[in-house]
C-alpha cells in the first residue's frame, strides 16, 4: 500500500510540473530557482527543445542584470548559450532565426571574456546561419571593435555576395563604415 501511495503522489507532482512547464515555456512564469535554472532547462531540453523556447528562456535570464557589469551573471549566461547551442544541432536549425539570434549573443556575450574564443563563435555563426544579415553584421561589428576594418568591410561584402537578408541592413551598414562611423547600425536601423 505504501509503495502504491508513492505512486500516486509521485504522478500528482509529474502532472503539476507538467501544468508549470507549459507556463515556462510560455514564457510567462520565471522559475522558482533563480539562480541555477536547470529545472526550466531540463524541462525545455526534455520536451520542445526548440530555438525559440531557448532563445525566450535566454533574455529573460539576461533580464536580470548587465551582463557587463556582473561578472557572476556573464558567467552563468555564457554557461546557458553555450548549453543552448550544444543542445541545438545546426543541421537542424541553421535556417531559424532564434537559432541564428542564440548564436550571435552567445558571441557578443563572449566578447566580454575572450575576443578570440568570441571571434570563432561569430565564425561559427556565419558558417551555420548565412542567409541572416544581422549574423554579419553582428561579426563586422566585432572586428570594427577590435580596429579590423579591412576585414569588417570583408565580412559585409560577402554578406552581399551570399545573398543575406534583408539586403537593406547590409547596405546600411556598409554606408555607416565608409561614414567611418563607430556603430555599423543605430538602434533604430536594428
Amino acid at each position: 500500500i505504501a509503495s502504491i501511495m508513492n505512486r500516486v503522489r509521485d504522478l500528482k507532482n509529474k502532472y503539476r510540473n507538467e501544468d508549470n512547464i507549459t507556463d515556462e515555456l510560455n514564457c510567462t512564469k520565471i522559475s522558482a530557482d533563480t539562480t541555477d535554472n536547470s529545472g526550466t532547462v531540463n524541462q525545455i531540453m526534455m520536451t520542445t527543445n526548440n530555438p525559440e523556447d531557448w532563445l525566450c528562456f535566454l533574455l529573460r535570464l539576461e533580464k536580470r542584470g548587465i551582463p557587463q557589469m556582473d561578472v557572476n551573471l556573464l558567467n552563468r549566461l555564457i554557461g546557458r548559450y553555450s548549453q543552448a547551442v550544444t543542445a541545438l544541432p545546426a543541421e537542424k536549425h541553421s535556417q531559424d532565426e532564434s537559432y541564428a539570434r542564440i548564436l550571435v549573443r552567445f558571441a557578443e556575450l563572449k566578447a566580454l571574456q575572450d575576443p578570440e574564443e568570441a571571434r570563432d563563435q561569430f565564425h561559427l555563426a556565419r558558417l551555420n546561419c548565412k542567409k541572416f544579415a544581422f549574423v554579419h553584421v553582428a561579426f563586422a561589428q566585432f572586428e570594427l571593435s577590435q580596429g579590423n576594418t579591412k576585414k569588417c568591410k570583408q565580412l559585409l561584402q560577402k554578406a552581399v555576395e551570399c545573398s543575406a537578408v534583408p539586403l537593406e541592413m547590409l547596405e546600411t551598414a556598409l554606408q555607416n563604415l565608409h561614414s567611418q562611423k563607430k556603430q555599423l547600425l543605430s538602434d533604430e536601423e536594428k
